[in-house]
């Protein structure tokens, strides 16, 4: 996926050692004919790892500018991601231009949010909403027919950019799509969680992909293309998806939607997980405590969540905000409140718009332990201590699993 962190220092290869000396000098650059020269030669070395499937040299090189520069950082991971999510393919002597794209849909519930096959109706809906509101009138389409979970998607860059000229040699050529559905993995059950549909939209080269690309009297903007988008799918994707409160983000480049998918949830799993403890539990939302503490090896992955009823000190419920690339926090700023945009303040501002009241924070960084037994991670309690979240005895047995 589009998430990465940094792991422990590995020995490097040639290829890592060339991919992170590249990045760096065009980070460096300071001028376009400079920055050319330097992104040819990073885009050569991704592309020959890329269709070697050699992710871990990516990988590798990722993890190491992820400690050393940042700024070279996101020039590698902006590249890699770029290659893994377009490309430009010939056909018929006119050369296309072809870009993956992720539809996602946040969805929260009480119950379980479905993913699987697409039924052919919901398909065809789903291409002409595109066509309508989204692509430009130039583009051909290729859709997956599946309702993909966020475990269920690419999960590496040379994965993605299989997937990526799969289905835009299917768009281009009109022909059929090539992808194994059959053993997807199983979805885990959670109350808030994204939904996707994966497409791939591509024009002739120099032609415009999205309508908001076109000249005028084409052109559309992004928010009325939105705003058509959502129009035309909501009653087909409440169809698909019963029992759940939803919203349809704009359909854009694959990587960039993930995360941003994945950013959108966040808050709503607090408010799932909060609604879920009343309705389970009879206990308001002002009747709930709540401890916040981040987790990481050497610095803040994510930060988990603990759930109590107030004057006690069992945990019941845990939920998990995860960090992604672009976002880091300082290990002596862990529970900052003064920076609107930390997620310690987004944190405790999705609880006090729950209704929780009672928020504890810790100023310290956890181990990310899991439990031993079971795999489940653990949540830290008011002590400081990180333990296993259980609901009471007397709760009702089925219950969904939720990070």
């Amino acid at each position: 996926m589009a998430i990465h962190r940094t792991k422990s220092p590995q020995r490097s290869s040639p290829d890592v050692e060339r991919l992170v000396a590249d990045a760096i000098s065009l980070a460096a650059s300071g001028s376009q004919v400079e920055d050319r020269f330097w992104e040819e030669r990073l885009n050569l070395r991704l592309m020959r790892l890329l269709k070697n499937q050699n992710q871990n040299a990516i990988d590798a090189a990722l993890d190491q500018t992820f400690r050393i520069n940042t700024v070279a950082f996101e020039v590698l991971a902006d590249s890699a991601e770029t290659l893994a999510e377009s490309l430009v393919i010939e056909h018929d002597g006119q050369n296309w231009d072809a870009l993956l794209l992720a539809l996602p849909i946040v969805a929260h519930t009480r119950y379980q949010i479905p993913s699987g096959a697409l039924p052919i109706g919901a398909v065809e809906t789903t291409a002409a909403a595109l066509h309508s509101s989204i692509a430009s009138t130039e583009s051909r389409l290729a859709i997956i027919p599946w309702l993909y979970s966020i475990d269920q998607m690419p999960h590496s860059h040379s994965q993605t950019r299989l997937l990526t000229e799969a289905l835009a040699t299917a768009a281009i050529t009109s022909s059929e799509i090539k992808i194994e559905l059959r053993e997807m993995s199983e979805t885990i059950a959670v109350l808030a969680d994204p939904r996707f549909i994966i497409a791939v939209v591509a024009a002739p080269s120099g032609m415009p992909l999205f309508r908001w690309q076109a000249e005028a009297p084409l052109r559309q903007e992004r928010g009325v293309s939105l705003i058509g988008w959502q129009t035309a799918m909501h009653d087909p994707i409440a169809a698909l998806l019963p029992g759940c409160e939803f919203e349809l983000l704009l359909p854009e480049a694959y990587f960039t939607n993930c995360r941003l998918a994945d950013k959108h949830v966040r808050p709503l799993s607090i408010r799932a997980a909060v609604n879920f403890l009343e309705s389970t539990l009879g206990v308001l939302p002002a009747g709930l405590s709540c401890v916040v503490g981040a987790f990481g090896e050497d610095q803040a992955d994510e930060y988990r969540i603990s759930f109590s009823l107030k004057g006690s000190p069992e945990v019941v419920y845990g939920v998990i905000w995860p960090l992604y690339d672009r976002e880091s926090v300082a290990n002596d700023a862990l529970n900052d409140l003064s920076d609107d945009e930390s997620p310690m303040k987004r944190i405790a501002d999705a609880l006090h718009d729950a209704g929780v009241e009672d928020v504890f924070r810790h100023a310290m960084l956890f181990d990310p332990e899991l439990c031993d037994d079971c795999g489940a991670p653990l949540f830290p309690d008011r002590s400081g201590e990180a333990v296993h979240a259980e609901m009471p005895d007397d709760a009702p047995t089925q219950q969904p699993l939720f990070h």
